[in-house]
């Protein structure tokens, strides 16, 4: 799938649903907002927005972590900014039926969220923070590529036994759904560095297998593309003792969401990096972070992977480069002139959650 680029000159309406979520979503979202708002504004286009509710607060308003009205304004939509789910009074309640999480694997499968996409770069100013060895994670920029809709969190058949004392999850994968996945990589790659990890567990698993197969009958269709093949456990390694070594790192559901997880760290903070979810109705956009709901409403999270996912809404959903640069560019002024929040403050004073925003705001606006 190639970004499809439009002409800045040319004004649109862009037609979002926004669900902030729980915990720091709705401040960070806010923070999102008011910068896309400003890119708008600068080159011409109209921003329609319309709320709705995911997760924790949905269910205690609806009794429902996905409801039936939010996936209408979703497929409505252009685009999906999505903050954050999760609540503790779910996460300490192993008895509890409905879940905020249940929400999130329920969009993702109506919506055909099929490829969360997230890059893996590094900051200059973060170099510190990441425990990794300058020398190791300098110059390291890769993507990875996650299958979203199959696998072990949507096979069937899951449960428990009567008793309670034996579980079990099924891991499930088509043909279709892995071709199409195996496809966006090899075009993702024919843009960047012309390399593909395809990461499984063929030596144990079936499924890893067909995996295997079905990527060894699509490489030779991109000649120009090395690919490469790595067992799940040794690609782990592999990020922390070689991350400039990958590419495009393609993997299935259970092992994407471990391994890009892991990728996340080395940069220096998990509040920095956003991710895309390429749909067949839609696409989503939303941080890597979780809900933290220790901040919320302290003003004190960072607000940049949520920013930073409004670029990449920009790019991957309207084709708008230019826009998505902006905020990049402003974000790494932000960085660079220390106006950061206390998770990534290095000795200066902190500055609060919308502190932030508005400092990118103002720089967009110039």
């Amino acid at each position: 799938m190639k970004i499809n680029q439009s002409l800045p000159s040319q004004p649109r309406t862009l037609n979002i649903a926004v669900l902030p979520g729980d915990g720091i979503g709705p401040e960070i979202m806010e923070q999102a907002l008011n910068v896309t708002n400003a890119v708008c504004k600068r080159f011409g286009h109209t921003l329609n927005y319309e709320y709705a509710l995911v997760g924790a607060c949905a269910i205690d308003a609806t009794g429902e972590p996905y409801p039936t009205s939010t996936h209408a304004l979703c497929l409505k939509s252009d685009a999906v900014l999505f903050g954050a789910i999760g609540d503790p009074k779910y996460d300490n309640n192993p008895s509890a039926k409905v879940r905020p999480e249940q929400g999130l694997l329920k969009m993702r499968k109506e919506l055909g969220l099929f490829a969360n996409i997230r890059p893996v770069t590094t900051f200059p100013s973060l170099i510190h923070k990441s425990p990794l060895r300058a020398d190791l994670v300098d110059g390291a920029d890769f993507m990875c590529i996650r299958e979203l809709t199959g696998g072990m969190y949507f096979g069937r058949p899951q449960g428990r036994s009567e008793d309670g004392n034996t579980a079990y999850d099924t891991c499930v994968y088509t043909r279709e759904e892995v071709e199409r996945i195996i496809h966006l990589a090899y075009k993702y790659a024919s843009q960047r560095k012309k390399k593909v990890t395809m990461v499984d567990k063929a030596n144990v698993l079936a499924s890893s297998r067909l995996w295997r197969q079905i990527t060894q009958e699509i490489a030779p269709q991109y000649p120009d593309i090395e690919t490469e093949y790595m067992f799940v456990d040794n690609a782990a390694m592999r990020i922390i003792q070689w991350p400039k070594s990958f590419d495009v790192l393609v993997t299935e559901n259970l092992f994407g969401d471990i391994l890009t997880d892991e990728a996340s760290v080395i940069t220096g903070s998990l509040g920095m990096l956003p991710s895309a979810s390429i749909g067949i109705h839609t696409s989503l956009f939303e941080p890597i972070h979780g809900s933290y709901p220790q901040a919320a409403g302290k003003n004190i999270a960072n607000p940049l992977a949520m920013i930073l996912s409004s670029a990449l809404m920009f790019e991957y959903a309207f084709g708008m480069l230019e826009e998505g640069a902006l905020i990049r560019k402003a974000v790494a002024a932000s960085m660079d002139a220390n106006v950061v929040t206390e998770d990534i403050a290095f000795k200066e004073k902190p500055y609060s959650t919308s502190e932030v925003g508005e400092w990118i705001v103002n720089y967009i606006s110039k």
